[in-house]
């Protein structure tokens, strides 16, 4: 019987695309390489939370006796049993994935596709080649950690964020070369699990997203600093050199930047091991996409409005490069459109608002526009604060640090954007997010009564701030 549609990659997005595409009564077919739940699931988001939530706890138990607790003597880290407990949350949500795609008539196929054409695809496996036709296909194929050229990754001194998520020792010292969000949430989960660590950016600021407030790069320095975690911005690794004690860097000034004055010499640091982290490209290659007939810009493929590669052909998630966010949301909620598309409808992909988390301690979230991207497309855009530190919460919980930032349109009051960093930032960005998609003001915020004690309070203080009516803030003078 012929496939009514084939999804290659069982990613958040190809997986999502299975079960949508299924739920509309599509016959569905889902290739996967490796395992269901592709990089998110296997070596990103969820392992990477779950060392998370050990590091987190091993936080708290250094620090008992700040909650009046006396602790049975000093925490220490069982590395294997850390790891055995991320590889078991991995394997239930993979299980659960598979029973999930079972239970929708989803048929898995395992095995490395390549297009033969649009409407046909060759599946290799250990038990041997065949070729499935379709009437539509969905490719999510994902991406895979990028190279840096003289950082390229051994597995040994040189790691990559995979590597990050087997390691089977701590190493003494790390030096990880990229300060955006996943180099961001390892130093901290590797600094907690005492590793000396040291982050290398390019750029002039952590997190150096444009959509992303200026200001919490500044508290997220300071953040790191309290935990001894040395940060060189503005600076790249022009040698490395590997050797048996373990690899020496060389930072420099990146080339973009303009020479200074005098010379400035450069940067000597030493380590157990070094950590790219500088971001992700498709995983395209081996595919067969431009034999196919489909439109490439550097490895990433070419889409319409409505997620259409070609005439029959839909592609979703990382494969479509760094233009939209490399998100796992980002892919669930393309590949709905895509499967929706792919079965006669005619969606267009919304990327209006799409909130992100740093799982950083403590944790950034933001949505929409910045303070500088809403000035720059012409709004008379101000921005209002709140300290978490003001909140019954926060000191109930012992967790200070951070800022509420709401972006707004002064004439208008509309809401267009949101930065928060503390305790619980990403759950509370979510509110924000439905404010924005709804076109809500600081107002309509500042008027819907917050529970107490919450986090959620500063988005209300922050918002009322923004009227000139914060009571929970010293008078503006």
């Amino acid at each position: 019987m012929k496939n009514e549609l084939i999804v290659v990659g069982a990613g958040p997005g190809g997986y999502v695309a299975a079960l949508k595409a299924a739920s509309l009564g599509a016959k569905v077919t889902l290739i996967e390489q490796a395992s269901v739940g592709g990089t998110c699931l296997h070596w990103g988001c969820i392992p990477t939370k779950a060392l998370r939530a050990s590091a987190m706890a091993l936080d708290q138990a250094r620090r008992l006796e700040e909650y009046g607790l006396v602790p049975g003597g000093e925490p220490t880290l069982d590395l294997g049993a850390v790891m055995a407990r991320k590889d078991k949350v991995v394997a239930t949500q993979t299980t659960g994935l598979e029973k999930l795609l079972a239970s929708w008539g989803v048929e898995l196929v395992y095995g490395k596709a390549r297009l033969l054409g649009p409407n046909r695809v060759e599946v290799s496996s250990d038990e041997g080649t065949t070729a499935l036709d379709c009437e539509r296909l969905i490719l999510a194929p994902g991406s895979q950690p990028a190279d840096l050229p003289g950082l390229e990754r051994d597995g040994t001194l040189v790691l990559n964020s995979d590597d990050a998520l087997h390691l089977g020792e701590i190493p003494e010292s790390l030096i990880i070369v990229g300060g955006g969000v996943v180099g961001c949430e390892l130093a901290f989960i590797l600094s907690t699990f005492g590793c000396q660590v040291t982050v290398v950016e390019a750029l002039d600021r952590l997190l150096p997203i444009p959509s992303l407030d200026a200001e919490i790069s500044k508290l997220l320095l300071r953040e790191m600093k309290k935990r001894k975690i040395a940060v060189h911005t503005n600076k790249v690794v022009s040698r490395l050199e590997r050797g048996p004690e373990g690899v020496t860097a060389v930072l420099e000034p990146p080339p973009w930047l303009e020479p200074p004055a005098k010379p400035v010499k450069p940067v000597e640091l030493k380590a157990a091991k070094v950590l790219v982290s500088v971001g992700r490209r498709p995983a395209g290659e081996g595919l067969g996409l431009a034999e196919a007939g489909l439109s490439l810009d550097k490895g990433a493929v070419r889409v319409d409005a409505e997620l259409a590669a070609a005439p029959g052909v839909y592609a979703v998630g990382d494969v479509l490069g760094a233009s939209r966010p490399l998100l796992a949301h980002m892919a669930s909620a393309e590949a709905k459109v895509a499967a929706a598309n792919a079965l006669g409808s005619s969606e267009a992909m919304d990327y209006s608002v799409v909130p992100a988390v740093a799982f950083t301690a403590p944790e950034i979230a933001w949505v929409g526009l910045s303070l500088e991207q809403a000035q720059a497309q012409g709004f008379e855009a101000e921005a209002a604060s709140f300290l978490p530190r003001g909140l019954g919460m926060a000191q109930a919980l012992g967790e200070l640090a951070g800022v509420i930032r709401l972006v707004y349109d002064k004439p208008s009051g509309k809401l267009l954007g949101a930065h928060l960093m503390g305790a619980h930032a990403g759950e509370m960005v979510h509110e924000c997010a439905l404010a924005l998609k709804l076109g809500a003001t600081a107002a309509d915020i500042a008027h819907t009564i917050h529970a107490h004690p919450t986090m959620s309070e500063a988005l209300a203080e922050a918002a009322e701030g923004a009227l000139g009516a914060c009571l929970h803030m010293p008078p503006p003078k």
